[in-house]
């Protein structure tokens, strides 16, 4: 079901969380935009678009590569992060796909997560939590906490009737979430639309806390999904095709707030930016493209995989579609710096300073580290300047 559309009638094995049969494709239109490519009239059943529509339900779960996941399946008393995918009909906070049983009266009012309360502390406790126990509420597990992809510890909430994810770091980590608050400071001075985030304690760990950016009439629909069905080549072809289909869709100023992304991860120099994490949000009800997706998910930024404190690494490489290319080769794609005005910067990095001394205590960060992250900041800044002049 896409929210009360029809749209495949299937055969479900919740053993292997695979569809085993297609009987009949209601309307494909309002399929995940990423089956569109597979799909053949006469061959339903034909192995690329089943398998394809399996591995795309698969997708939605939690992965195998999440952190801590054997602690997680352990407190959550499961053997393998796919037992959860049917536990609450498939129902994300990204889009409005969901399992319907045949023959069942249930209608999406009834059962979707923006509307309808969830139980998330149980949840909420074993993910994030350096101490918790095994839950005990099957309620605990009917939530939209079965379909976070990622491989941060995370959690979804609700606070004050607002759906919020939480996300910690990566194993011993604890910048992840201050990149974050550091990406949605310089969104909200050069005015780049983008999802908040604010730094939050959750019993012995430091989290991002963000609103979820889709509602129960929209979807993300990401790069990957797009790119999929048109041609790959591994250079700058790839982005200009994306920005034209953007274009074509009805997309205003698509250049430019790709162009935007581009910027905040040179800035911070964002190592991660991959095509499931930026793209375009969607109606559902229409199929209307609507806008390009606010700029999210910037964890992965301030060299932390080259992190040593005993030098700061300047140079740095960062994804560009297929590619892995230096941030100095990436801000190239921005077709008029001269736009950004870099004095509404001022001051950053002295926030920043001031933001990761503020929760020193917690993540035991060192006065070093804190010091060369502003320095590698500062740096970067004064390197897109040169760039502006």
């Amino acid at each position: 079901m896409n929210k009360n559309k029809e749209v495949l009638l299937v055969e479900y094995d919740p053993a292997t969380s695979v569809f085993t049969r297609i009987y009949e494709v209601k309307d494909i239109n309002y399929a995940p935009y990423i089956l569109k490519s597979f799909y053949i009239e006469d061959d339903i059943n034909d192995t690329p678009f089943r398998t394809n529509l399996s591995e795309w339900f698969k997708g939605r779960g939690i992965p195998s590569w999440r952190d801590k996941l054997d602690l997680l399946l352990h407190r959550l008393n499961i053997t393998a992060p796919y037992e959860l995918l049917d536990k609450a009909f498939g129902l994300s906070l990204s889009d409005q796909y969901w399992l319907k049983p045949d023959g069942s009266d249930i209608c999406y009012d009834d059962v979707n997560f923006f509307d309808n309360d969830f139980d998330y502390a149980e949840f909420m406790e074993a993910s994030l939590s350096i101490n918790s126990r095994t839950i005990t509420k099957e309620t605990s597990l009917k939530t939209p906490n079965n379909t976070t992809d990622g491989m941060l510890k995370k959690a979804w909430i609700i606070d004050n009737g607002t759906r919020y994810l939480l996300k910690g770091g990566y194993k011993n980590e604890t910048l992840q979430p201050f990149n974050e608050v550091l990406a949605s400071e310089i969104c909200k001075r050069l005015g780049f639309n983008h999802v908040e985030y604010k730094i939050e304690t959750y019993k012995d760990t430091v989290v991002s806390k963000c609103p979820c950016f889709i509602t129960k009439d929209t979807e993300l629909v990401t790069c990957y999904q797009i790119r999929n069905d048109m041609k790959r080549h591994d250079s700058m072809e790839d982005y200009e095709e994306y920005i034209k289909k953007l274009d074509d869709n009805g997309i205003i100023n698509a250049r430019e707030k790709v162009e935007n992304m581009f910027i905040l991860d040179f800035l911070i120099m964002n190592e991660d930016r991959h095509l499931n994490n930026f793209g375009i949000i969607r109606n559902v009800n229409t199929l209307k493209w609507m806008d390009v997706a606010p700029i999210f998910d910037n964890g992965q930024s301030s060299n932390i995989e080259y992190y040593d404190e005993d030098e700061v690494h300047i140079s740095g490489s960062g994804r560009f579609f297929y590619e892995v290319k230096p941030f100095d080769e990436i801000i190239k794609v921005v077709k008029d710096l001269k736009r950004i005005d870099i004095k509404k910067l001022d001051g950053l990095v002295e926030w920043f300073d001031d933001l990761l001394h503020q929760y020193q205590n917690l993540t035991k960060m060192s006065d070093k580290r804190i010091n060369r992250l502003c320095i590698l900041l500062n740096r970067q800044i004064d390197k897109l300047k040169e760039y502006i002049n």
